[in-house]
């Protein structure tokens, strides 16, 4: 179908999570838009795939819509993919997505691997009902955020980096002391690993963990204990 925009759900580690609808969606693109052509050109080269790749990042996202959009405009569909994952959750996409909308150019979701949706199924909390909230703020609103978060009745999906995740733990000690939280380490990677406990229970074990790669933090709801 020309003249689309195909949102394209890539794996969050294991190149084998690729869906075939994704594979088939990329070998027949015009042209890719990726986050980072670099680690784009790793996942191309292992599905033998050779297509155009245009940077479209957070740095640069506003500048290179107008030129993406005209390209489709004029015939051509796009594929949008981020590093890992789904475009547009906690990753460039949502911009030219929204702004490709406003053209009246069709939009078509190909999903897949999601590190916030695996983190949920494996945590063994309520999944009826949840928030998630990306990245918390680095500094400012940080604080105020996780006092709203602490009286949060659903349950609560965070992204963290390498460099904040002991940080995270402490604060959660402080405004959720009691909550059960499962902190999932590169999920889908050599190296995955899930820990579970309250956040005073791990605050000093993960002292002793491997702290690097990427995390998914989820938090049970409040006086979710007392509900089951």
């Amino acid at each position: 179908m020309a003249n689309t925009l195909y949102v394209v759900s890539t794996p969050i580690g294991n190149l084998k999570d690729i869906t075939l609808r994704a594979i088939e969606t990329l070998k027949a693109a015009g042209f890719i838009a990726c986050e980072d052509t670099r680690n784009s050109s790793i996942l191309l080269n292992h599905l033998e795939i050779k297509k155009e790749l245009i940077s479209l990042n957070a740095a640069n996202e506003s500048s290179k819509i107008p030129y993406v959009i005209k390209r489709i405009l004029n015939g051509e569909d796009c594929a949008l993919i981020s590093d890992a994952g789904t475009p547009g959750i906690s990753d460039p996409g949502t911009r030219l997505i929204s702004a490709t909308l406003k053209e009246g150019i069709s939009v078509v979701p190909v999903p897949g691997a999601t590190a916030a949706i695996a983190a949920l199924t494996v945590s063994g909390l309520p999944t009826d009902s949840f928030v998630f909230e990306g990245f918390l703020p680095q500094k400012k609103g940080r604080q105020k955020k996780l006092y709203q978060l602490s009286a949060e009745e659903r349950t609560i999906i965070i992204y963290e980096s390498t460099y904040r995740i002991e940080k995270l733990i402490n604060e959660l000690s402080e405004y959720m002391p009691d909550r059960l939280i499962v902190v999932c380490r590169e999920l889908t990677k050599k190296f995955e690993e899930v820990w579970r406990g309250t956040p005073l229970n791990l605050k000093d074990e993960i002292k002793s963990k491997t702290i690097k790669g990427e995390f998914v933090v989820v938090i049970s709801p409040k006086e979710w204990e007392e509900r089951n």
